[in-house]
């Protein structure tokens, strides 16, 4: 049932927008876990072998390919339903996006590390999951605002919507 009043479509439209931002938000988290399990695990498996004396160059390790897993899941899951640019612009809205997430990290874990002489594995992850949370922030913010920016098309073509037709 639809209002014909001109505050019903306005409620309407405040809804669907709140709708939209629930369902980008929890895809978003679930691609962010997964990306954060890859970052922290790629992370101390880097301190603990080939890069045990530098922490600074496992965080850009682990977070680069993290950010990979994160640039396929938010741009064939979380945001498909926004286009509005080439997926190559895109691409490389994302890596400056992250760019600026990887250097808040890099930075905490060096000032941490280097700095104030916390140097054990310990200090190091509380560091950079203190660090991701504060780029997650930020990226959620940038990914809407500048990256997958396009309005949202009305179709839900993301690999759930078969499964919620089905369940209707």
């Amino acid at each position: 049932m639809t209002s014909t009043t001109p505050g019903g479509g306005l409620l309407d439209r405040l809804r669907g927008a709140i709708d939209v931002l629930y369902r980008e938000a929890i895809k978003f988290g679930v691609i962010g876990l997964l990306a954060f399990v890859i970052d922290m695990g790629t992370f101390n498996v880097l301190r603990r072998t080939l890069l045990e004396e530098k922490p600074t160059a496992a965080v850009i390790v682990s977070a680069s390919v993290a950010t990979a897993f994160a640039w396929v899941g938010n741009r064939t899951w979380t945001f498909r339903h926004r286009r509005n640019r080439p997926a190559h612009h895109e691409a490389a809205l994302f890596a400056g996006t992250n760019g600026v997430a990887l250097v808040i990290q890099a930075a905490a874990i060096a000032f941490v590390h280097y700095v104030l002489e916390l140097d054990s594995l310990t200090a190091d992850n509380i560091t950079k999951v203190v660090a991701i949370g504060l780029g997650t922030l930020f990226r959620f913010w940038a990914y809407r605002k500048f990256v997958f920016s396009g309005e949202p098309i009305d179709e839900d073509t993301s690999p759930l919507a078969e499964l919620r037709h089905h369940d209707r």
